[in-house]
């Protein structure tokens, strides 16, 4: 009997002992890295913040009323009273991101290639020839896109002789990436970076969402149209992955989903 009970003792130590040990070595993630944004102030406590953006100016009457690409040239005809290219939108400095001195432009996005900023309605341009996406959208001089419908352009095209040669409105539901972009100087422009993109024909809420994964370390579901401010990146090389995703969570097969862009933050020398 005394000698049951002292292996009984030794047994219920070695128990006590492993079962931190298995707690640690479990497969099972201690922190769920997915988190959805019905509420995005909810990411507060991931690596990143991801919050809305602030309320920007409206421009409800701005519209795209033309776009042409021949002969290497896009021409645009802008309608509404209330914007203008070249000219920096009001609210530009209490937005506290990086903004551009040249004012309010055109986003020209072709395929899933970076966009190009253009700031008047009339520029040179190269577009290889083949089939390709092309999507163009009013932007404010903070670079967020004016998300209406008349303020852009989404055609599917085919393009020869730095021409279009056919041209149709994209109809199924697409994703393009804007921003971030390139690279970010100083605290001012580097402490809180926008994230924006555009969507056509793909409403957010019950059948689709945007998954955003953060530097692979992050990943956020949004299913609100709006963009966002991320806090708390490093400095140096910074990647942002985009899908668009059905109800089921399964990436919609569609062109040019997912895309990723690359951007980098660097401190200004002349900041202490």
């Amino acid at each position: 009997m005394k000698t049951a009970r002292i292996f009984s003792l030794f047994l219920l130590a070695g128990m006590l002992i492993a079962a931190p040990a298995c707690k640690n070595n479990s497969s099972e993630p201690e922190d769920e890295s997915t988190t959805e944004l019905g509420d995005t102030s909810s990411t507060a406590a991931r690596t990143y913040t991801l919050t809305p953006f602030s309320e920007s100016a409206q421009f409800a009457d701005a519209s795209i009323d033309k776009m042409t690409f021949k002969n290497g040239k896009f021409d645009f005809a802008i309608g509404g009273s209330t914007y203008k290219l070249g000219v920096q939108t009001p609210d530009a400095p209490q937005k506290m991101c990086a903004n551009s001195a040249e004012g309010q432009h055109i986003h020209v996005i072709v395929d899933n290639n970076p966009y190009d900023a253009k700031y008047t309605s009339s520029f040179d341009y190269q577009i290889p020839d083949g089939d390709h996406y092309v999507l163009t959208f009013l932007s404010r001089s903070y670079h967020e896109s004016i998300k209406t419908a008349k303020a852009y352009k989404a055609v599917k095209v085919k393009v020869a002789g730095n021409s279009f040669q056919t041209e149709e409105a994209v109809q199924g539901p697409m994703l393009f990436y804007s921003r971030p972009k390139g690279t970010y100087v100083g605290k001012e422009n580097t402490d809180k970076v926008m994230l924006d993109f555009y969507l056509v024909n793909a409403p957010l809420g019950n059948d689709y969402k945007v998954k955003a994964e953060i530097n692979a370390e992050q990943t956020l579901i949004l299913d609100q149209w709006q963009p966002y401010y991320i806090e708390g990146l490093p400095m140096g090389d910074n990647k942002i992955k985009l899908t668009l995703i059905d109800k089921e969570g399964n990436p919609v097969d569609v062109p040019n989903n997912p895309v990723e862009r690359v951007f980098t933050l660097s401190a200004d020398p002349l900041e202490n």
